[in-house]
């Protein structure tokens, strides 16, 4: 902080860091210092704080200026100031916990007073670490008004799309693409083609629009979803792909094709019982290595929480707060795919409703959009190949349906002709 200005203003104004959570009491005084010359707009170098450490009578307790020249030496560079200010961070929440366990081990051992009246000090101990660990994550409504006039601006730049777009005309314009924070739900009878929907949203983002892209397939390899991916890219039937039936001139395409497919930034994991806490681990790898802006998992109800459990509803309702939860952490939409429960299949080829999210109620709360699919496969269908995007939820907009063209044997729903 004493190599740069950037660094201090940085760091104070995350409000995370404090003078108390340096461990030695030279540094949580050189660390006050320089706060109180940048509180006052002052510089915050060597010479300065000198100054304000003498102002304070403090200059001999940190050593004197010679211990100040000591430090900037120490540290060639302010580039991982943000990473050290964690540290030193981490470390005093690590004490005050070990302090504050001491305190109710020692009450315990003690046994004075009512047990309730000592579980809940227990407890006001603990979420006061926890409340001083968070920082400083509220917004001023100063900021919260320039993010949305950021937003406005950028909608109008981008034909009224902010979000991630899916490729889907109408469904774009209904939804403005999909928001950073927002669980998506794709939901379908199986067959109806819930993960090549999926899929589609995917395709749009990492392969046209170069967004990055994390797709958690707990149903198809690998080889599968790459089969997929180039059968709707190339136009060559994913059946002949699967059976080897491939002309000369489709592998002439697929070669043409393959580097820009292959170049696009999206990642495919298709490790068999994933659990929440994996996919989350997985996600902030990911964040950290590229800049991730979509995730999509196919689909809930494969998933596992990796314990026992006799309620698996209540199991669902987990899952589902946990990836709206995830999708708030890492800033991007989180697209999961759900089934429809047992009424949908009652053969009577109705149109699926919200209610019929399988296994959960959560899913339809916690969800920001939902989206239903609906094909009608009955042979006397005066729409043979349409297929229906029923909206059915969208907390920060209309509902409504749109119409697209399934192509079951290119693996991808697209855009019906104009």
């Amino acid at each position: 902080m004493l190599l740069s200005a950037d660094v201090v203003h940085s760091i104070l104004s995350e409000g995370k860091l404090k003078p108390r959570d340096f461990y030695a009491p030279k540094h949580e005084l050189i660390y006050s210092a320089i706060a109180a010359l940048a509180n006052h707009g002052e510089p915050t170098d060597v010479i300065t704080v000198n100054a304000e450490l003498s102002k304070m009578g403090k200059l001999a307790t940190i050593g004197g200026a010679e211990y100040l020249h000591e430090l900037t030496s120490i540290v060639p560079t302010a580039a991982s100031a943000k990473f050290y200010a964690d540290i030193v961070r981490d470390k005093a929440v690590l004490r005050r916990l070990i302090e504050v366990g001491t305190r109710i081990a020692q009450r315990g051992y003690d046994a004075e007073g009512e047990v309730e009246e000592l579980v809940n000090v227990a407890q006001n101990e603990i979420y006061t670490v926890a409340d001083e660990s968070t920082g400083a994550d509220w917004t001023r409504l100063s900021k919260a008004l320039q993010d949305a006039a950021d937003e406005i601006e950028l909608v109008q730049k981008n034909d009224g799309l902010s979000g991630v777009p899916t490729g889907f005309t109408q469904l774009d314009k209904d939804t403005n693409g999909l928001h950073p924070g927002q669980l998506v739900i794709i939901a379908a009878r199986p067959g109806l083609g819930k993960s090549t929907l999926a899929l589609d949203i995917a395709r749009e983002a990492a392969i046209n629009k170069k967004l990055a892209t994390a797709v958690f397939s707990l149903e198809m390899s690998t080889t599968e979803i790459a089969m997929r991916l180039l059968s709707a890219e190339t136009g060559i039937l994913l059946q002949s792909m699967r059976k080897g039936g491939i002309t000369d001139n489709e592998w002439a395409i697929m070669a043409e094709r393959r580097s820009n497919i292959g170049a696009a930034p999206l990642v495919i994991d298709d490790s068999p019982n994933l659990n929440i806490v994996e996919i989350r681990a997985k996600c902030r790898r990911m964040l950290k290595e590229f800049d991730l802006k979509l995730v999509v998992i196919d689909y809930i109800q494969l998933m596992t929480s990796g314990k026992k459990v006799e309620n698996r509803q209540q199991e669902v309702s987990e899952f589902s707060r946990s990836l709206k939860l995830l999708a708030k952490e890492l800033k991007v939409p989180v697209v999961a795919l759900s089934q429809l429960n047992r009424k949908s299949e009652d053969g009577t080829n109705k149109k699926p409703e919200l209610s019929q999210l399988r296994e959960s109620g959560s899913l339809e709360q916690d969800a920001d959009v939902v989206i239903l699919i609906h094909r009608d496969l009955s042979s006397e269908t005066p729409r043979p190949g349409e297929a229906e995007l029923i909206l059915a939820k969208q907390r920060n907009g209309p509902t409504g349906t749109s119409t697209v063209l399934f192509q079951g044997q290119y693996s991808r729903f697209v855009n019906p002709k104009e």
